[in-house]
């Protein structure tokens, strides 16, 4: 990828002086030149951060549109045996050169019809949009496709696609930082997809926004059952020994849902996108990276952000991630863990077979010293299950406003997986806990006698004034938004949507945030 935003050279000065040649009198002109300069510096400063400040709000004023939902989704699968998990759509399908680019890099799609039909690309930004939910961007086509090979797996089971590129585009100069869909459809039937990616940038903002596309990379089955959790065998194989690749579509998320408008889009519009739909709703200033952002920039990253935001499903990392974080609330950023199961699993990055690097990973193990140590709880045996989240610190600053007593819960926000298990942290408290259950399925005999464990949310305080919270859940999100097209889980316990508890907790955590950072 092409570095875009990076510092020029500044070309010396043709002027020298000899400072002993300088005047009282020079001297003095010269201070007061350098004090005129730094205060209207400063104003045009101020002035620069007020219009960044803006930059989302201005975007949300954009005509928006819902022309991004796909209107005919279809999928299939290849094995007899593996029918429920049909999520590939051979129709029209397609992934992206990177999973994250900024203004100026270039980006390739790799797209594939079968049968061979022309198609069309419309990139959307995903956003609110008075309600909306996306605006679109370009519209590419209609374009000549052809059929592409599905590669059979390699070593640990990695899927890598080598698809000759369809589409070669640079990343418009006006394009703010945001998730982008491009959504790929066929012209015979019209059937649709998604490819999905992330535009970052490099300025200071409020919020830095982290997708989780590692972990969606990990559950992708794409074509039939090759994520971290098949061994070719069995589902739900969790040893080691099995790897993904990045160069391939995503398949449907059939997780927890039978979710036929994501085909294509990775697991963000079950878990990160009420997030973003309500913060750009509610015009925070907002910038939004991809896991792969913070693995290669570490540090310089963090230092952009006020506050940092994981969110959903945020479940596999890398070291140099987790220590980016760390070093992060040393100098004192804000974190909030707005999701379940964050940073259970470390990854070990490998080359694709043509040899560019980080295009596969497989599992490493855990985190040591372990996660709860930048979190402030852990994955804890058995992670999944449901319940109420109940407020146990009524006086805490983050249920100002929300009329929360000792006892109130939300219903069903907990859930599908959680952290329990607080660390020993110096301030910590646990501000919301209570039981989970785990209403067994048929298949999930091997759940019934497992104990049922609490889940503990829990904040922390940093060094200098700044905290961590942790939210202690995956569905956090589904107590701000339903934005169009999302569909929740009832999965254990079904969570109930938008409240205003939720939202009104997420704000006072934000403005926290402004206010320390």
């Amino acid at each position: 990828m092409s570095q875009s935003n990076s510092a020029g050279h500044r070309p010396e000065s043709r002027d020298t002086y000899d400072a002993n040649q300088l005047s009282r009198r020079n001297l003095l002109k010269g201070a007061a030149a350098t004090a005129a300069a730094a205060t209207i510096a400063s104003g045009a400063k101020a002035q620069s951060d007020a219009q960044q400040s803006d930059l989302i709000v201005e975007e949300n004023r954009k005509p928006g549109t819902q022309e991004w939902l796909l209107k005919n989704p279809r999928v299939t699968s290849p094995h007899k045996l593996w029918h429920m998990f049909g999520m590939r759509c051979p129709w029209i399908e397609g992934y992206c050169s990177h999973a994250t680019a900024q203004v100026g890099d270039e980006i390739q799609f790799f797209i594939s019809t079968e049968p061979v039909a022309d198609y069309t690309v419309d990139i959307y930004r995903m956003g609110y949009y008075g309600g909306d939910g996306g605006r679109l961007m370009k519209s590419i086509g209609p374009l000549k496709g052809i059929t592409q090979p599905t590669p059979e797996p390699g070593d640990k089971l990695i899927i890598q696609c080598d698809w000759s590129p369809s589409i070669t585009m640079t990343i418009p100069d006006d394009w703010l930082s945001g998730v982008y869909v491009a959504k790929l459809t066929e012209l015979k039937e019209g059937v649709d997809s998604y490819s999905i990616f992330i535009v970052s940038d490099n300025r200071k903002a409020d919020f830095l926004f982290q997708c989780s596309d590692m972990t969606w990379q990990s559950y992708n089955r794409w074509p039939s059952q090759y994520s971290m959790y098949c061994d070719g065998e069995k589902d739900n194989f969790t040893g080691r020994g099995i790897g993904v690749g990045l160069d391939r579509p995503y398949g449907k998320y059939t997780q927890l849902v039978d979710q036929p408008l994501s085909v294509g889009s990775g697991e963000w519009f079950l878990w990160e996108f009420p997030m973003a739909y309500w913060m750009e709703q509610q015009g925070y200033d907002v910038s939004y990276v991809s896991n792969w952002d913070l693995h290669r920039q570490g540090i310089d990253l963090v230092r952009r952000g006020k506050g940092f935001l994981s969110v959903g499903h945020d479940e596999y990392w890398t070291q140099p991630m987790f220590d980016a974080l760390k070093q992060g609330v040393d100098e004192g950023l804000n974190i909030a863990f707005l999701c379940g199961n964050g940073a259970w699993c470390r990854l070990l990055l490998s080359p694709n077979p043509q040899g560019r690097p980080e295009r596969a990973f497989e599992r490493l193990g855990r985190f040591r010293p372990r996660e709860n140590t930048l979190l402030g709880a852990h994955t804890v045996s058995p992670a999944v299950g449901g319940g109420d989240w109940t407020c146990v610190k009524p006086d805490h600053w983050l249920f100002q406003g929300t009329g929360m007593k000792a006892g109130d819960g939300v219903p069903g926000l907990v859930g599908w997986e959680f952290h329990g298990g607080p660390a020993e942290i110096e301030g910590l408290e646990v501000v919301a806990t209570g039981p989970t259950d785990r209403r067994a399925k048929p298949d999930e005999a091997y759940w019934e006698d497992r104990e049922r464990v609490p889940y503990t949310a829990t904040i922390y305080p940093g060094p200098k004034g700044n905290f961590v919270f942790n939210a202690a859940t995956c569905w956090w999100t589904d107590g701000l938004s339903a934005p169009p097209g999302y569909r929740r889980s009832d999965w254990y316990q079904k969570p109930q949507g938008p409240d205003e508890r939720v939202q009104q907790i997420t704000r006072n955590m934000l403005n926290k945030m402004t206010a320390t950072g």
